[in-house]
């Protein structure tokens, strides 16, 4: 028996290898598994920093030097959903329907001591699954992070840092389209997306979002004028930036109040060259916080493990799941051609929010 998994041979070469099926507590066979725009094309355009420096995560530091080379890529992806076809271990059950995180892959043999396995509830599309045990997370940790900026240690609720306030949301792709419903989920007294593409803005309106284009108008000017705290007190009261670029960035410093805080979720490939931390950054008091899925603010791992950000995650598909799947999975592509979908995209002759690989039987 063998499983077939997509592989990145260098930048621009993709393939479907065959590979040997390897013993283990339980097996899943893959029913989808999501794309994402952001780290998976960085290594099929070559862009990824880990290409040009070696990061020790002992110091936490990239470092000059040759790195490894990280090619070939076996590991592609991290929204899967899979039904698992036979189980050794009481920790899974065979039968059901569970997210993971195992890559592109027709199926994956899986041990409970090492994988996380988030079987889906009954009557949630699987589709939606795709979500549950990373991409929810990783939006989830940025409202977590909010609350944090907020309440330090002491955070009771994911909606801490959002409710009844007023959010703003740079980038309508998939981690700001789950961001921004997050956070109207959790009591944000208005939401506002902003984003340059219009079809883009189009999904967040369909999703009953408030969507603003920033290269039309100036939407910080706009945004500061409506919303008022005082009279020289004025913006969002937290900007969640979700665009990998230096100039989204700056966008989100400028929507917001003094003394506010941007929480970060976009990966910047290129670095933040345009970045201009003299201007509203500095004149304003800002603060700017980085919320990575690798870790959940200081001093609430105990409490906010990537378990219970999934449990949430799982909470918002039962209550937006029907416009998620109608608006922002735009496309639904079968797995062998896989390899010429992330060519397009990366290569910008495709644009989807949401490409999703389905698996045959």
């Amino acid at each position: 028996m063998s499983d077939r998994n997509l592989v990145v041979a260098g930048p621009g070469r993709l393939r479907i290898v065959d590979e040997p099926e390897e013993p283990g507590p339980f097996r899943v066979r893959t029913l989808f598994s999501g794309v994402s725009a952001g780290t998976e094309l960085s290594f099929v355009k070559g862009t990824n920093p880990a290409l040009r420096e070696r990061f020790d995560p002992t110091l936490g530091l990239f470092l000059d030097g040759d790195a490894p080379d990280p090619y070939p890529v076996t590991r592609l992806g991290y929204m899967e959903v899979g039904r698992v076809e036979r189980s050794d271990t009481p920790a899974v059950t065979e039968g059901d329907v569970v997210a993971m995180t195992y890559g592109h892959r027709t199926g994956w043999t899986g041990d409970p001591l090492r994988d996380r396995v988030v079987p889906l509830p009954a009557g949630l599309d699987p589709i939606l699954g795709i979500y549950v045990a990373h991409m929810g997370p990783i939006c989830a940790n940025g409202l977590l992070h909010a609350a944090a900026d907020l309440h330090g240690a002491d955070v009771r609720r994911l909606g801490d840092g959002v409710e009844g306030r007023r959010v703003a949301v740079v980038g309508a792709g998939v981690v700001g389209l789950l961001t921004a419903l997050f956070a109207r989920a959790h009591g944000a007294a208005s939401v506002v997306v902003v984003d340059p593409t219009r079809s883009r803005r189009a999904i967040a309106e369909a999703l009953g979002l408030a969507a603003l284009d920033p290269e039309a108008d100036d939407v910080a000017a706009a945004l500061k004028t409506a919303w008022r705290h005082t009279a020289d007190d004025r913006g969002a009261d937290v900007v969640f930036q979700c665009r990998g670029q230096a100039s989204a960035l700056h966008l989100a410093l400028r929507l917001l109040r003094p003394q506010g805080a941007v929480i970060d979720l976009a990966f910047y490939q290129g670095g933040a060259d345009a970045l201009r931390l003299g201007a509203e950054f500095h004149h304003n008091g800002l603060t700017i916080r980085c919320a990575q899925i690798g870790r959940v603010p200081r001093g609430l791992g105990a409490t906010w493990d990537r378990e219970r950000l999934s449990a949430e995650t799982v909470r918002l598909l039962q209550r937006d799941g029907d416009a998620i799947r109608r608006h922002v999975i735009t496309a639904v592509v079968p797995f062998d051609e896989a390899p010429a979908l992330l060519d397009d995209l990366a290569q910008r002759r495709r644009h989807e929010v949401q490409a999703v690989l389905t698996f045959p039987g």
